[in-house]
């Protein structure tokens, strides 16, 4: 009995432990916060694959967002560079102003995300 006892508190404990380990804390961003403003570039952006979004500084102070999943197949998209972001599956790419197609195969733009801008702090909201 006290053999039992012992491996069900250690397994329960365990759990507990792993559980805390994984859910408390790890996620920096609980807050919404994606990113500060110096962190994505006037004329480009940055491709936040965890969140599933795209951020982008079109124009200086100008920040965009749009989802980071590709309307073609659903990969996530990979970078932003030129004025574009760009799907590594297939070759899409995507307009850093509105979302719009500009190289398929994809057909329709990426959705566009609401973030709000607070000083250097840009959220998800």
């Amino acid at each position: 009995m006290t053999m039992g006892s012992t491996r069900r508190t250690v397994l329960v404990t365990g759990a507990a432990v792993l559980l805390t380990g994984c859910g408390g804390g790890g996620d920096q961003d609980e807050d919404g916060e994606l990113a500060r403003t110096e962190d994505i570039p006037v004329g480009g952006g940055k491709v936040f694959g965890e969140r599933k979004v795209v951020v982008t500084q079109p124009g200086k102070g100008d920040f965009k967002a749009f989802s980071a999943i590709c309307t073609h197949q659903n990969c996530t998209v990979s970078t932003v560079s030129d004025g574009t972001i760009d799907c590594a599956c297939h070759g899409s790419r995507f307009s850093i102003e509105d979302g719009s197609v500009t190289a398929g195969p994809a057909t329709r733009a990426l959705p566009g995300k609401k973030i709000t801008v607070t000083g250097n702090s840009i959220r998800l909201t």
